[in-house]
């Protein structure tokens, strides 16, 4: 999209992240994905950058800019590398903004600012075994005391995070609430890493929690509506992170294209390319406008809950699907670790799936279109 639709200040942050993926991220990307390494020494340079709380307020330790540039950040990240472009992600829009717009004064002032400044990372647990789209599932309860028993699967962060946004039961009814536990707490740990198709540089963790303590975030029993919250905002980033995969494989595609010789002319000539990159650069596009037109909803305050989810739903789609036709056009090249179009093709696909399935996001857009007559009888 048209740089003049942005802003000076969004320009400027948008070429910060830019450099800093170019440089700092993708020449060692390739590396993190094959060794399964969590790129500490990055992260903690994000931070100095001021670029792990972009919208932060900058009286919380943040940068002070708003979604949209963090989302322009989350898009150059995830184009060097989607695994730390998750990281990212879920440690702003769904580990520290919770606590900010949850958080009492004191939470905020004693949580936040190591956040947003990159000394410390949030992690968001609400995921279990039995629980995934159907959250209310959930089997981890807090007692009276706020001790959290449970186990939470797939937790991005989830081995290096300092404070967790943890969801569990409330010791009265059924309802949920939302609580923060400290790496370190009493009966805290994470239990494994899991193997993953793609994102191999970002940390996803089970925990388990005996008796942890942990402090309430809002209101008793509001956890299911602070997750459902953070998911709405969280949607519109993981969008973001989609746009920058299929943005890497557009650029690796078009490169080769214009490189390699066939027929005594460059393959970029045969209009059966040509037409695959022009469909795969419009479609992108599009999908770009939906994060932007979602992100600036969502930092004027006004609802974004289905503008978020057609975001997801159509950039993790536009990600998935032409990554593996970039690899189609780099031939055998492609299937080949000599290029990271395959490394696209295999980090792509998660963005179908997680902060809420491609299929979740159409029964959100499908309701809201519906109203009573999209739900069951």
């Amino acid at each position: 999209m048209s740089l003049h639709e942005l802003t000076d200040d969004q320009r400027e942050i948008r070429e910060l992240a830019r450099r800093f993926a170019d440089e700092e991220v993708a020449p060692q990307a390739a590396a993190w994905d094959r060794e399964h390494s969590f790129p500490t020494q990055v992260v903690q340079h994000l931070g100095e950058l001021g670029l792990m709380g972009v919208c932060v307020p900058e009286a919380h330790g943040g940068a002070g800019a708003d979604f949209l540039s963090y989302c322009l950040v989350l898009e150059e990240l995830s184009r060097a590398d989607a695994g730390l472009g998750v990281t990212v992600a879920v440690h702003t829009s769904a580990g520290t903004l919770p606590i900010l717009e949850h958080g009492t004064r004191e939470q905020v002032d004693r949580l936040v600012p190591p956040l947003a400044q990159g000394h410390e990372l949030a992690a968001f647990a609400l995921t279990e075994s039995g629980s995934g789209s159907d959250a209310g599932a959930m089997r981890t309860r807090a007692d009276e005391e706020f001790r959290i028993t449970g186990t939470k699967q797939w937790i991005t962060n989830g081995s290096h995070a300092h404070t967790f946004v943890v969801f569990a039961r409330e010791p009265e009814g059924e309802r949920a609430g939302a609580f923060v536990v400290r790496r370190g707490a009493a009966g805290f740990r994470p239990t494994r890493e899991e193997e993953k198709l793609g994102l191999n540089s970002s940390s996803t963790a089970d925990l388990s929690l005996e008796g942890t303590p942990g402090e309430r975030l809002g209101e008793a029993g509001a956890g299911m509506r602070i997750a459902l919250r953070t998911l709405d905002t969280g949607r519109i980033g993981i969008a973001a992170q989609a746009v920058g995969i299929a943005q890497a494989a557009l650029d690796v595609a078009t490169g080769y294209a214009k490189e390699r010789q066939a027929f005594g002319r460059p393959i970029g000539a045969l209009q059966a390319i040509q037409q695959k990159l022009a469909d795969m650069q419009t479609e992108i596009e599009a999908a770009r406008a939906l994060v932007w037109r979602a992100a600036r909803l969502k930092e004027a305050g006004r609802p974004h809950t289905v503008e978020g989810a057609q975001a997801k739903l159509f950039a993790s789609r536009v990600a998935r699907h032409w990554t593996g036709e970039a690899i189609q056009v780099l031939g055998g090249y492609g299937y080949t670790k000599e290029f990271p179009a395959e490394r696209y093709y295999r980090d792509a696909k998660v963005t179908e799936i997680y902060e809420g399935t491609s299929e979740i996001q159409r029964l959100v857009i499908a309701r809201a279109l519906l109203g009573d007559a999209a739900r069951d009888a």
